[in-house]
């Protein structure tokens, strides 16, 4: 018989003690080894997947339903010609400033924003938070290869910093529902493209952004920083608009991107992520990989570069966005004829538009890999097996090792606590305590979770059943297990708890 001899075991053989005498009598005798069976099933789960986009306007504000919310969770969604169903727990909400583009935000647009926040938190849900002037392009005597001239209709600095300013208390209060928050604010529709004050980058004018242009961008960036919680990031439309954040006016598109020591440590740089709302639309996505130029530099092609910086930095960041123009297919469809799920893997996605562009969307349910994208856009966990322990003395040391396995294309972007759960099988009472490991570290592959719980001397005895939580950060959210993690594993999840079990029971000596 072949034995794996483990630092252990050698100490046993040492001692003259059969190896298989310790694992029936000694101290394995008190641990069972479970395996878990995973699951195909879709579900919804918090902060990833498919979004819907609910758009307003200061001058026709219409606030969101509460009722039509919890719909969009908990009932399958078929939106604007698409031939695919969702389930969401992602809100895009929109918000064009026309009525301020000279003025300070009034008392009663915030007070519908409130309204908004309270009726996504009433239906477990959360949203991605995109401001703009206008949504609205024209044409004319100009020759933007789009066919949109100006003016274009947005608001100068000084205006964007004072409605941000305004923001920043809204923001803190609401910040349990607020996802993520897209930089907007420049330009049409918000992509710091077509502007009037901050550098257009359409090729009608000057083809180039200046210094001064990237410096007066990077003031509405360091405003919204600033605006936000430090838990929560800024996605912002190209990795160009980072590079020349972090890196100065005059950045190259070959800076280095973010290395796994400078992730989720609440820095600017660690605060950054990307929307691309034209995914998988051509060669460089629109102009998304693209360097527009500086004082110093013409624009210029930099597709290679940009993909390569924006694939290494989006591990650690939050990556999502919408598809605009199937003009690109096959390239954007399933593979093997195109590599829509290689790319989502390999920028590391989260989220996507279930309504636009649904020509591209459309195509990945007839072709087949719609199914598992919906699964994959941002986490999958399922559990794979555990080694816990059948009994523990009080005073002692509960000594748990769980092996989770992530299938998803990125790791959770905001942070939540790991939770043992033990629950009393006679009294109901359940007590908590959390694992030393960081969520958005859990990316794609193997997860181990290996820990010693000290059970108090206090603890009462009896039997008691193991759960997994991963509720949300945020306290007033974490009874609510709609934002709870739900684990991808047939007979674990609890939806009236948002607890996950581990199909063991434990003595407490």
């Amino acid at each position: 018989m072949n034995i794996q001899i483990t630092p252990t075991k050698k100490v046993i053989l040492l001692l003259g003690i059969s190896p298989l005498f310790f694992c029936v009598f000694g101290a394995f005798a008190q641990n069972v080894k479970l395996t878990y069976v995973e699951s195909d099933e879709n579900f919804a789960n918090p902060e990833r997947g498919f979004y819907i986009p609910l758009q307003t306007k200061a001058s026709n504000f219409v606030e969101l339903d509460e009722a039509k919310l919890k719909a969009y969770r908990t009932q399958p969604q078929l939106l604007n010609g698409a031939t695919y169903h969702v389930r969401v727990t992602l809100i895009y909400r929109s918000y064009e400033l026309d009525l301020f583009k000279d003025k300070p935000l009034s008392d009663s647009f915030l007070q519908k924003l409130q309204h908004d926040f309270d009726a996504v938190r009433n239906a477990g849900l959360k949203l991605i938070l995109r401001f703009a002037y206008t949504n609205t392009s024209h044409g004319g005597d100009c020759k933007d290869q789009y066919g949109i001239c100006p003016p274009y209709g947005d608001a100068p600095v000084h205006v964007v910093l004072q409605h941000i300013a305004q923001l920043k208390q809204l923001f803190h209060k609401n910040a349990d529902v607020i996802a993520l928050l897209q930089q907007g604010f420049i330009g049409i529709w918000g992509e710091n493209y077509f502007t009037d004050y901050f550098g257009s980058l359409s090729n009608d004018g000057a083809g180039r952004a200046t210094d001064s242009d990237w410096q007066q961008r990077n003031k509405v960036l360091k405003k919204l920083l600033w605006a936000l919680p430090p838990d929560r990031m800024v996605q912002v439309r190209t990795p160009q608009i980072k590079q020349r954040y972090v890196y100065g006016a005059r950045a190259s598109s070959g800076e280095e991107p973010m290395e796994l020591k400078e992730a989720f440590t609440k820095s600017d740089k660690a605060r950054i992520g990307f929307h691309n709302d034209c995914f998988l639309s051509g060669p460089d996505d629109y102009g998304t990989f693209y360097d527009y130029g500086s004082s110093a530099s013409k624009r210029d092609t930099a597709n290679y570069c940009l993909r390569k910086y924006f694939e290494a930095d989006s591990r650690y960041v939050a990556v999502g966005g919408e598809t605009c123009d199937d003009a690109y297919s096959p390239e954007n469809d399933c593979e093997p004829a195109g590599h829509a799920e290689k790319e989502m893997r390999s920028m590391h996605y989260s989220y996507l538009n279930a309504s636009y562009n649904n020509s591209v969307n459309n195509d990945w349910e007839t072709m087949g890999c719609m199914r598992s994208i919906e699964q994959k856009l941002g986490y999958r966990f399922a559990l794979k097996n555990a080694t816990l322990p059948k009994k523990v003395k009080r005073g002692a040391n509960l000594n748990i090792e769980l092996e989770i396995e992530n299938s998803g294309y990125a790791s959770p972007f905001n942070s939540r606590p790991v939770q043992l759960i033990l629950r009393n099988a006679t009294t109901g009472k359940s007590t908590s305590f959390e694992f030393n490991t960081t969520i958005q570290n859990w990316f794609t592959g193997s997860i181990i979770l290996s820990q010693h719980f000290e059970i108090p001397a206090s603890f009462e005895k009896g039997a008691y059943e193991l759960l997994i939580n991963l509720p949300d950060q945020y306290k007033d959210l974490q009874n609510d297990p709609a934002y709870s993690i739900r684990l991808a594993n047939k007979d674990v999840w609890e939806e009236a708890t948002g607890y996950n079990s581990l199909g063991h029971s434990i003595i407490v000596e």
